[in-house]
Parts: structure tokens; C-alpha cells; sequence
């Protein structure tokens, strides 16, 4: 007897899935779809001129100003130049609560500068790229708030809208000056998302990090003819490198230890007096993180005592762990659902399997699917500057696809998406969903308080402090 109700049970529940969903789709969801439809070709124009701008961190002047100049005419009111960051500002439209933030990144990748075709080739070389897909992640933002304007314009909705234009994530990580000036604490609950290579409801954390330099000064001398009058810092910089690789042995397997020589002498006959490290550290929280900043610190001083030179460390940046939040992603994945997956055309996905070759990788193409929300992990993989931010406020975060299936990130592979009809598809579909669950939040404060509830559950009684050295960011200009 069961057997045989089972196609009807399976029948009732599709039934009663796309009745749901439809009653789902409320008059202001339906906005968000027809907002973002009427701003497309403007949001793929401004997205495609930061793509060829590719503007590295805190340079971003020329994709700086097309973000805040199309939310200016938007109605929004921007404050540029915020934080001390001459390529950061704010844009903010409505008044009262709740006050919801999204955010908006636009910095490139230095060197991995593409062409526009499934084969490596620069388009100018040695140049920047959009490989991490920022100049779609700060367009879908901001057209995700423009909607969500429209809508308390309307008087639709009821609250503030703002949106920040966050530089430097790949270097200095722009958003920690931003927390260090208060400029997130009046939020109710922040938006963020990322292109990936899935559509996902962010669960997971991220590591904490910390960036610093080493600098080693001795005294030169010529190389054979009085060596011994001469006290190497390249010497004390390769002992330390030394430890560190010693020290790996001894560390957690969440530990990541990774450094950039950017000084080392500049002749082979000299013994060199100077040399320059760039060391950056990872951990899955700020507590484990210092653990290993503090050892990694002796081993640095100890290459200096054994080569009798003197050196400096100086902090560049530093970022805390993910805070995530899985009642916001909760209704994430609803709105997810409600919009489907994504389909490509067939040149599209010729395109992603020629990456996919290219790179070694199965020729799958490209991944439009939706799938359940996942356990929350500890974390893997990279760090984000959103960290902080998720430290500081409720934090909801989502990704869409913007390259073909386990692409390699920050290479030119995702550069060749970024720019065309791939990254332009994953960014629309983000900039819908952003919208959509800034719509529940807006309309619903018990879903506002349970976000809220999480996240002080999550944070504890932890305290944020900033890991930035004082004074304002080193601008270049």
C-alpha cells in the first residue's frame, strides 16, 4: 500500500514545492528580478571597464569612481575618501533601521593580466587581472543595493541601504581600516558575497592571518678579497627562512606559513648589507594565529644573532576568522532555491571545458546547480578581510559561479571568465540573491534578532581589536 502512494506523495510534495515558491516570489522579490533586468546593461558595462582597468590595491582610482559615480546618480549619498583610503567611500540611501550593509571589492590581481580566450595569453604582459573577480563582486553588489533603494524609495520598504566600496583586499585588506574607523558598527546586518566556481549559501569560516615584514641590515665587504669584514644580511634572512621550514614539522596541520623574498643584495662579489622578507601567517582563529606569529618572531631575531646583523619586523596587516552564520545562509539557500539554478549555452560551456583542458582539470564545464547548505567546518582554504567585518556585525554571506569548476583562482584561467557572458551570468544571479534576502531581512525584525542571536552566540566574549599598524594606509601616491 505504501509503494503505491508514493508516486502520489512525491507528486503532493513537487505540488506543494512550486505552490510555495510562488507564493514566495513576493511583490518585492519580484522588484529586486526587475530592478537588476533594468539595470543589466549598465551593471555588465561597469563590471567589463573595471575588468579592463584592473587597478591593484589602493590604486583602484578610475573602478573606484565608476562604482560611486553610478550610485551617486542613483540617488545614493557618497562619501569618498573614507578612512584615509583616497579609493574607498561609502554610499548610503534612506534613514532609520534596519540599517543594512553590502559590501563591495574592485581591486585586481597584479601579473596575471588575460586576453579573453580559453588559452593563456596575456593581454598586456606583466600587467594586472580581475583573477578573484572583483569587478564583478563590487557591480553586484551595488546593484543588489540600488534595487533594494528603489524599494524604500517607494516606501516599499523601511530602513537604510548602505553599500561600501571596500578597496585592497588582496593586499592591505582595505576593510580593516574601515573597522578601525567605526564605519561598520552602526549595522544591523551585513551582505557580502564572492564569485566562486558554485552558487553556495556561505557556511563556512576562514582563516585569520597576519602580514609582516622582516628587514636585515649588516655590513658589506667584497666578496673574496675580505669576506670576512663583512656581516651578511642575506645570511640571516636564508637562516631564517631555514627555521621556518624547521619549524613546519611542529606546527598544527591548520597552520599556513608562506613568505616572498623581495630583497636579497644586488651583486654576487658583495657580501650584501641589506635584505627584505614578506612573511604572511594563517591559522583558523586569532588566538592559534598568535601562537605562531610569536614563534615565527623569535625564529626571525634568532637568523639575526647567528649572522650578527641587526633586524626589524614591521606589521603590514592582519585579519581575524570568519564569523559564520547559518540563519542567514538559511535564507540564502530559500532565495537560491527560488531562483534556480543556472544554465549556460553550449559556447559557454565549450569555453569552460577549454579552461578546464588547459589546466589540467576534468572537462566538466561549468556548475549552475543548487545543492543543500553544508556543515559548518573548521575552516580551510583562504582569508578575507570580511573577517573583521564579521567580528564586528552579523555577516551573511553567498557566492555564485564566475569561472568552470575548480578553475585555479588568482590565475589567468578565472581572468578569461571574468570579463565575458560567464562571470556577467554568476554576477546577475548574485546581485538577484543579495537583493532577495535583503528583502527578507528588511521586512522581517525576528529574522534580523536570529541573525543577531547566532552571531553573539558565535563571538562569545571575545574582543575586536584591529591588527593594522597606527596611521593611515600606505597610500603609494
Amino acid at each position: 500500500m505504501i509503494k503505491k502512494l508514493l508516486p502520489f506523495f512525491a507528486l503532493f510534495i513537487i505540488t506543494q514545492t512550486i505552490s510555495f515558491a510562488q507564493i514566495d516570489w513576493t511583490a518585492n522579490k519580484k522588484s529586486i528580478e526587475s530592478s537588476i533586468k533594468k539595470h543589466e546593461k549598465a551593471l555588465i558595462k561597469i563590471s567589463d571597464a573595471i575588468w579592463s582597468h584592473a587597478e591593484v590595491a589602493l590604486e583602484e582610482y578610475k573602478s573606484s569612481k565608476v562604482l560611486a559615480d553610478y550610485a551617486e546618480k542613483n540617488g545614493f549619498d557618497v562619501e569618498r575618501g573614507v578612512a584615509g583610503m583616497p579609493t574607498a567611500f561609502i554610499a548610503s540611501y534612506g534613514k532609520g533601521s534596519p540599517r543594512i550593509g553590502i559590501l563591495g571589492e574592485f581591486d585586481a590581481n597584479a601579473g596575471i593580466s588575460q586576453k579573453l580566450k580559453p588559452e593563456k595569453e596575456a593581454l598586456i604582459e606583466g600587467a594586472p587581472g580581475h583573477g578573484c573577480g572583483h569587478n564583478l563582486f563590487g557591480t553586484a553588489s551595488l546593484g543588489a543595493a540600488i534595487a533594494i533603494k528603489e524599494l524604500i524609495q517607494k516606501k516599499k520598504l523601511k530602513g537604510t541601504i548602505v553599500f561600501y566600496g571596500t578597496p585592497a583586499e588582496e593586499t592591505i585588506f582595505g576593510k580593516v581600516w574601515f573597522a578601525r574607523e567605526g564605519l561598520f558598527n552602526d549595522l544591523d546586518v551585513c551582505m557580502d558575497w564572492h564569485p566562486s566556481d558554485n552558487i553556495e549559501a556561505s557556511t563556512q569560516s576562514s582563516k585569520a592571518l597576519i602580514d609582516f615584514r622582516v628587514k636585515y641590515t649588516g655590513n658589506t665587504a667584497h666578496a673574496s678579497a675580505d669576506p670576512w669584514n663583512g656581516y651578511s644580511a642575506v645570511d640571516a634572512m636564508e637562516l631564517f627562512t631555514t627555521g621556518i621550514n624547521y619549524y613546519r614539522e611542529h606546527v598544527k596541520p591548520t597552520t599556513r606559513i608562506h613568505y616572498q623574498i623581495e630583497k636579497a643584495g644586488d651583486v654576487v662579489n658583495v657580501v650584501p648589507d641589506y635584505a627584505q622578507i614578506w612573511v604572511r601567517v594563517r591559522e583558523n582563529d586569532r588566538e592559534s594565529l598568535s601562537t605562531v606569529y610569536e614563534r615565527v618572531k623569535k625564529i626571525a631575531a634568532g637568523g639575526a644573532i647567528m649572522a650578527e646583523v641587526e633586524h626589524e619586523i614591521s606589521l603590514i596587516s592582519g585579519i581575524y576568522e570568519i564569523l559564520p552564520n547559518r540563519r542567514g545562509a538559511a535564507v540564502v539557500q530559500t532565495n537560491f532555491e527560488l531562483l534556480g539554478p543556472l544554465k549556460y549555452s553550449p559556447s559557454e560551456t565549450k569555453y569552460a571545458k577549454a579552461i578546464q583542458k588547459a589546466t589540467n582539470k576534468p572537462q566538466v564545464g561549468m556548475d549552475g546547480e543548487i545543492y543543500p547548505m553544508r556543515e559548518t567546518l573548521p575552516a580551510q582554504g583562504g582569508s578575507t578581510d570580511v573577517g573583521d567585518v564579521s567580528q564586528l556585525v552579523p555577516t551573511v554571506r553567498l557566492s555564485t559561479p564566475a569561472a568552470p569548476k575548480d578553475a585555479p583562482w588568482h590565475s589567468w584561467a578565472v581572468v578569461a571568465c571574468t570579463g565575458m557572458s560567464i562571470g556577467h551570468k554568476g554576477m546577475l544571479h548574485a546581485s538577484k540573491a543579495l537583493g532577495m534576502t535583503m528583502v527578507d531581512i528588511f521586512e522581517d525584525q525576528k529574522l534580523v534578532k536570529e541573525i543577531k542571536a547566532e552571531y553573539n552566540e558565535r563571538k562569545g566574549n571575545s574582543r575586536y581589536e584591529p591588527m593594522i599598524p597606527p596611521g593611515p594606509p600606505p597610500i603609494k601616491r
